[in-house]
């Protein structure tokens, strides 16, 4: 999303200064390049004008007779006294030569801080007339920097503008993502408000249908779930009555084991169907004690099962739930995978309970399958170990209701490893 609405801006922020920028070329273009030659113009044509004035007086005027009039206009004998400066000198001349006057002027400063003086030869009267430059130009640098002053308050401006536009393009976007991010292990959307700007409340109510219609869904497949497995267990049982009169020993031992495996699967179907609908309360369980409890349990049934190195960790779950997710997990490593051994450690707030088996592993390009309901590596799905498919997708249920997170992955060196994550207890 952040990277959606960086993308947003630069494209507003590019399009505003590209706007901005061929709107001055052209500008240039049209008007003309600002610089000194355009500033000292205005300057050029009236010394021009004096000049010529001056060269219109009589030949016996004696400068010293009108000195300091006309607004700080002279008539000096010589050019005005102070540094001259070669910069605005060579400006002027050039603007002069530029409208058809080219004349020798000399651009000086008698002091620190007082206004330039220009000085024009009168060549007719053979003496000098020196007046104020009413428009000092800017250095040479003070273009660039007034250039880049602009290009940045319009860039400051654009960012300002292209921030307001990407976060209301963007909104839309931010309460569905929000929305995905608080999406319940039942698969459902929370409730949102139907508020604010009319694309926001028309995102809104879109989510909340499609959270209704999703819940609906949900309801409606684990009720069929639920009346599937209830409904097959009376005629299993009718069933498993008449195999006990089947006169060969040899297919009531078939029969009763094909009821017995339908029965798992309807209770297993039934288990998972319970444990969306109904989470169990929450309380602190000791960990490292329940993992030892369920690993003897199963061992002293005879599976291979051991425990390593077991951390002490208090996490806040329902303890039957928890119990028989791991019970299944470990019956997993113990029946598929040729025996397991159970470890535990703390890590960033989480306790890790880890179980990895003996066995082949799983294909890679199966292992994000694991948790589908029935789900076998062998794809003829030949039972050669007793089971459903459903108690890695039950496993799964529980433990994402209870705040943790499980990974199935293969171990270096041969092996499954599941990896189990449960929040601590606060």
């Amino acid at each position: 999303m952040n990277t959606l609405r960086l993308r947003i801006a630069v494209l507003v922020i590019c399009a505003i200064v590209a706007v901005v920028g061929l709107a001055t070329f052209v500008a240039i273009l049209v008007i003309g390049r600002p610089g000194p030659e355009r500033m000292v113009q205005d300057a050029a044509l009236q010394v021009d004008l004096i000049a010529r004035l001056a060269e219109q007086l009589p030949d016996d005027f004696e400068p010293d007779s009108v000195k300091n009039s006309l607004r700080g206009m002279q008539l000096l004998t010589e050019p005005a006294h102070g540094p001259v400066d070669q910069r605005l000198t060579d400006v002027l001349r050039s603007e002069l030569a530029r409208i058809g006057q080219p004349r020798p002027v000399l651009v000086s400063q008698p002091v620190p801080d007082a206004p330039m003086m220009v000085s024009v030869p009168i060549v007719s009267q053979g003496w000098w007339i020196a007046m104020p430059l009413s428009a000092r130009p800017p250095p040479a640098r003070a273009g660039w920097f007034i250039l880049l002053g602009w290009m940045s308050a319009i860039i400051l401006g654009a960012a300002g503008i292209a921030i307001v536009i990407s976060n209301r393009l963007t909104r839309p976007l931010q309460l569905i993502e929000g929305a995905i991010a608080q999406v319940g292990p039942d698969g459902t959307l929370p409730v949102l408000p139907e508020i604010g700007t009319g694309e926001f409340k028309a995102t809104a109510k879109a989510l909340n249908r499609l959270s209704a219609r999703l819940k609906t869904s949900m309801e409606s497949r684990m009720r069929l779930v639920a009346a599937a497995g209830h409904d097959l267990r009376t005629p299993m049982t009718r069933m498993r009555l008449r195999a006990e009169f089947v006169a060969d020993e040899d297919d009531r031992a078939l029969w009763l084991r094909d009821l017995e495996e339908l029965d798992r699967i309807a209770d297993s179907a039934i288990r998972l169907v319970r444990e969306e609908a109904t989470p169990a309360e929450r309380e602190r369980v000791e960990l490292g004690g329940l993992l030892r409890e369920v690993t003897g349990e199963l061992a002293a049934q005879g599976m291979k099962l051991t425990t390593g190195a077991i951390a002490p960790a208090e996490v806040a779950v329902a303890r039957l739930a928890l119990t028989r997710a791991l019970r299944n997990l470990f019956i997993n490593a113990a029946t598929h995978g040729g025996g397991g051994t159970v470890s535990s450690e703390v890590a960033g707030g989480f306790a890790v309970v880890t179980v990895r088996d003996q066995g082949p592993g799983i294909p890679e390009y199966l292992i994000s399958c694991v948790f589908e309901p029935f789900f076998r590596v062998d794809p003829s799905r030949r039972q050669a170990v007793p089971g459903a498919g459903l108690g890695l997708a039950i496993a799964k249920e529980i433990i994402e209701r209870n705040g943790g997170s499980i990974v199935v992955s293969n171990a270096r060196g041969g092996g499954l490893l599941q990896e189990v994550r449960v929040p601590l207890a606060a």
